[in-house]
Formats: C-alpha cells, sequence, structure tokens
C-alpha cells in the first residue's frame, strides 16, 4: 500500500517526530492565546477522566434508554440494519461492533496499534495528518497535543462494499468537557463505504467544546458516503476539522446537517480531488435558532484532470442566529467543474445570514459557476396558502418544510432514505 501516492511534496515532507510536532503545536496554541483567536480559551475545559475502563457496552443492548433517546435526534438508530456501530461518550469508545466482512471498524487507538507496519500490515501512522496538518489552527494544534485521545478508524479493503450504513455517534456527556477526537477513514481501491456520525450532547453537559479531526483517503474507483447530523447545546462551542483526498474517479457525497441551537460552530472541509476525474457533492443544510452563531462550508481543490465539485448549502436563520454559509472553488487542473449554491431564509429580524461564495480560477481550461439568494418568506406565497385554508403558521411551516426538501439523489439509494428521514424527524422536533 503507497500511503504517500498523490500527496504533495509538503505532505511527504511532514514525517517529523512526535516530540516535534508537540512543541510545534505548543507555539500554535500559545500563539492563539497570546492574540485572542476566536475567542475560545482551551485550558478552560477538561478532558474527563481518559483513564476510565473502555468499551463498557458489549452490544445495542447494553445502550442506556437516555443515550438511545440522543442517538435518535441524530438519525442513529439501533433497530435498523447497519453495517456496524461505534459509540463514544467523552474521551473514551462505549461499543465498537463491525459486521460486515471486508469493512473493518475499530477504536483509533486499537487501529494505530494493529496497523504498525508489522507482518505485512500497512502503517496506520503514516495516514495520520495528512489530510488534515496538525498546524493548521489552535484546534489541530491541540489535537496534536493530546496524541490520540479516541476516535473511529474505518478501512474497507479492496473491492468490498457495505450494505448498509455503518454508526457512529459521539456524545459530550459532562459539563466544562473538551472531546478531542480523531477518526480516519480509507477506503481502498474499487471499496464503498455508506456512513452516518451523529454528534451530541447530554443536557447536563453545558458549556462544552467538541474538536473533531477526521480524515478521509479515498482510493481509486472508491466511493464514499458520508452523512454528518449535529444536536448540540446552545452553550456549546464546536470545531470540526475535515479533510479528503480523492484519488483517480474516486467519489464522495457528504451531507451536513445542523438543526439545534449551538454557541460557535465552525467548520470547512477541505477537499483535495488530486485524482483524473474524482468528484465531490457537498450538501449542508442549517437551522439556526437561539443567537447561534454558525461559520460553515467546504474549500475545494479541483487538481485532477476532469475533477468536478459541487458545494450546495440551505440555510434557515431565526431568532438572533447569525449564519455565514461559505464556499470556495479553486480549479488547478484541466477540464475541472465546479459550483457553488447557496439559498437562505431569514425567518426573524434579528437573524442574519452571510452568503460568501468564492471561485478561483487557476488556468483557462475550467469552468466555475456560483448562485447565492438570501431573503424571506414572500408575502405573497403565505396569503396564497392562507386562501387556501391554512393558517398563518400552518403556511410559514409548509413552505419552509418545501425549502428543507433537499436533493439526496447523489447518495446511494438506502442511505439517501435514511439522510431524508433524518431530517424529517429532525425537522419535526425542532420545529415543532
Amino acid at each position: 500500500m503507497n500511503t504517500k501516492q498523490n500527496m504533495t511534496k509538503s505532505d511527504n515532507e511532514r514525517q517529523i517526530s512526535s516530540e516535534e510536532i508537540k512543541k510545534r503545536a505548543k507555539e500554535i496554541i500559545e500563539a492563539a492565546r497570546q492574540n485572542n483567536e476566536d475567542g475560545i480559551d482551551l485550558d478552560a475545559y477538561t478532558l474527563g477522566d481518559i483513564n476510565e475502563p473502555e468499551a463498557t457496552m458489549h452490544s445495542e443492548a447494553d445502550i442506556p434508554d437516555e443515550l438511545k433517546e440522543s442517538m435518535d435526534k441524530v438519525g442513529i438508530d439501533i433497530k435498523e440494519n447497519k453495517s456496524g456501530i461505534y459509540l463514544q461518550t467523552g474521551n473514551k469508545h462505549d461499543l465498537c461492533v463491525s459486521n460486515t466482512p471486508g469493512v473493518e471498524l475499530l477504536p483509533i487507538k486499537e487501529a494505530l496499534k494493529k496497523y504498525d507496519g508489522t507482518d505485512g500490515k500497512f502503517n496506520l501512522q503514516e495516514y495520520l495528518w495528512k489530510a488534515v496538518p496538525y498546524d493548521k489552527d489552535q484546534y489541530t494544534a491541540e489535537a496534536a497535543i493530546q496524541e490520540i485521545t479516541q476516535g473511529y478508524f474505518i478501512y474497507a479493503r479492496k473491492g468490498q462494499k457495505t450494505v448498509f450504513p455503518l454508526q457512529s455517534c459521539l456524545f459530550v456527556n459532562l459539563p466544562g468537557m473538551k472531546q478531542v477526537v480523531h477518526n480516519i477513514i480509507i477506503a481502498e481501491e474499487g471499496s464503498e463505504l455508506d456512513i452516518i456520525t451523529g454528534c451530541s450532547t447530554h443536557k447536563t453537559a453545558r458549556k462544552a467544546l467538541h474538536l473533531g479531526v477526521s480524515e478521509f483517503y479515498v482510493k481509486k474507483n472508491a466511493r464514499v458516503s458520508f452523512t454528518m447530523v449535529h444536536n448540540w447545546a446552545d452553550d456549546t462551542n464546536v470545531r470540526p476539522r475535515t479533510g479528503i483526498i480523492l484519488e483517480d474517479d474516486a467519489q464522495f457525497s457528504n451531507f451536513y446537517i445542523v438543526m439545534s441551537a449551538v454557541k460557535n460552530l465552525q467548520t470547512n472541509p477541505v477537499i483535495k480531488l488530486v485524482g483524473k476525474n474524482a468528484s465531490y457533492y457537498g450538501q449542508t443544510l442549517i437551522y439556526g435558532k437561539g443567537e447561534s452563531y454558525f461559520d460553515t462550508g467546504a474549500t475545494a481543490h479541483l487538481i485532477g484532470e476532469g475533477s468536478k465539485a459541487e458545494i450546495i448549502s440551505r440555510v434557515l436563520a431565526v431568532d438572533g442566529a447569525h449564519v455565514k454559509a461559505r464556499g470556495t472553488i479553486i480549479g488547478e487542473g484541466r477540464d475541472v467543474t465546479g459550483h457553488i449554491d447557496c439559498s437562505a431564509l431569514i425567518l426573524s429580524d434579528r437573524s442574519r445570514v452571510d452568503s460568501i461564495p468564492e471561485i478561483q480560477a487557476k488556468n483557462p481550461e475550467v469552468t466555475l459557476t456560483h448562485e447565492a439568494s438570501v431573503g424571506k418568506i414572500a408575502d405573497e406565497h403565505i396569503e396564497y396558502l392562507m386562501s387556501r385554508g391554512l393558517s398563518e403558521s400552518e403556511s410559514i411551516n409548509l413552505i419552509v418544510s418545501g425549502f428543507l426538501d433537499v436533493d439526496t439523489s447523489p447518495l446511494p439509494e438506502k442511505l439517501a432514505k435514511e439522510t431524508q428521514k433524518i431530517i424529517e424527524l429532525v425537522s419535526e422536533a425542532e420545529m415543532g
């Protein structure tokens, strides 16, 4: 297995020692602290007892009812057929079950021990921090200092496919907790992975911080579909950091859904389409409410010849929510295509939406486009529905429901149905 295939020279040069990484990471955090970057003090949060015994559950039957309720809110249904399930509470894993031959699901700590480069196995350490640089910001630096607290590893061997989605749930359970997660997903040549991940907080886990590093490596002719649902508390700070590397003819479909209040959420996955005819489709659905602040988007680097990317966002903003919806596509290779589409509805006088599409053409053989619309629900639409016998609130809810009817056709049929069901369930729970 050539883990360095299609990586840039700078990526290859990052083979430095753990001590050097920690030293540099501490410098980054200290500089951020001195400059008061982002206003988040990492030292104000605790990791909890990371020495607690792990794997306290042996099957889905051991999951407590309270956790099941939180899982339901992010679309994790233990009654559904699945290729595997991973549960993590705080910074330790509780349950990890893999049901599909050729598709492996492990806690990341176990995976690093198993795949250490001996006995003919590849060395998983060589994948760490290649899709997401450890020195990207203070949050990746914090994850590097903690090394690996916990997270999951998903590995699809060559030509293997998931029959049903893999499911994972990351649960913040303590007040003042700093959950630090590092996930690595590898889809070998010709493999297919369907994944649903849900993140949530316990009702007593006030003023928490979630730091999630996720690295995806999608090899030649492989396909990954990834649906992520977040359900946070209104005083939770959230900092996911995601990197995706796509090789020749690789495909990645990404759905990100947030329909709960949050204090401050910032995420911008970076997708490098290094392979010929690689493709990326990403759709974000945000229902911003309360005094939430969202800064979301994606950045796609179209490097391989014939590669393409589509970045779509749908935003609803109510109360005093502020949403920044970003999208950046950089056309570097020949005959690449990209499109950004952002639509937003502002449902209150205090809410705000900033749509920030950006396209960069680095040679004349690219086709890049973007469109954006931000506004309120038109009065005539409400009046028309009311003339048909609906109340004003019913009319607004019907229009909003139509707005949330997103296109899930890029997903495999089973995962598309699951994603649509998740959207409907979350919408009903959050919007009444």
